[in-house]
């Protein structure tokens, strides 16, 4: 019987992240393990992380946004949804130069030290047709809706809003009335 071989995200790329980790250790960065990753902070704030994965072995900059990368080597892993961490992958230890990786790494804590960021877009919340025509109408649902928070707030529109048929857009806005009125979140019972 053949054994199967599996992907092991740990150990696939462990001398190469071993690799990372004597050049990172050579900074002022502190290593902790943050979502099951290794990560490295200064100032208790997140720098940078290394990783392997399927193809490649990474070091990743949580405010790479803001390096200068005049070696094009950095990418946005999730274009559309991250804003400011950006990756350089390898794919072999041997594209490693730990005098450009160090020079990385030390603007990335030169931007940390400077408390560059990028600040969350506050979302906007759309009340739906519906749901507007009821608080309306309706002077202490909307009183109580008002009082809620932004991000409740959001979570009863999306409620109503991700419905597809019409009768069901209904009976969500009636079923969430009473929460509404009780000051209570729609997910709250899982919080």
């Amino acid at each position: 019987m053949s054994q199967k071989k599996t992907w092991d995200k740990t150990n696939q790329w462990a001398e190469e992240l071993e690799l990372l980790k004597s050049i990172i250790v050579k900074t002022p960065l502190t290593e902790t393990t943050k979502w099951g990753g290794i990560v490295y902070t200064y100032n208790n704030k997140n720098v940078l992380g290394i990783g392997g994965f399927n193809n490649f072995f990474t070091i990743w900059f949580f405010k790479g946004v803001f390096l200068k990368d005049e070696k094009n080597v950095l990418v946005n892993a999730n274009e559309g949804n991250t804003k400011s961490l950006r990756q350089w992958r390898f794919t072999d230890k041997s594209e490693v130069n730990e005098k450009l990786v160090l020079n990385y790494i030390n603007e990335a804590i030169e931007v940390e030290k400077a408390g560059l960021e990028i600040k969350p877009e506050k979302k906007e919340t759309v009340i739906p047709e519906n749901l507007q025509q009821e608080l309306d109408s309706n002077k202490a649902l909307k009183t109580a809706f008002e009082a809620l928070t932004p991000f409740k707030q959001r979570e009863y529109a999306e409620f109503i809003e991700t419905a597809k048929r019409e009768t069901t857009k209904l009976s969500r806005l009636e079923k969430i009335k009473p929460m509404i009125l009780e000051g209570i979140g729609l997910n709250d019972k899982y919080r």
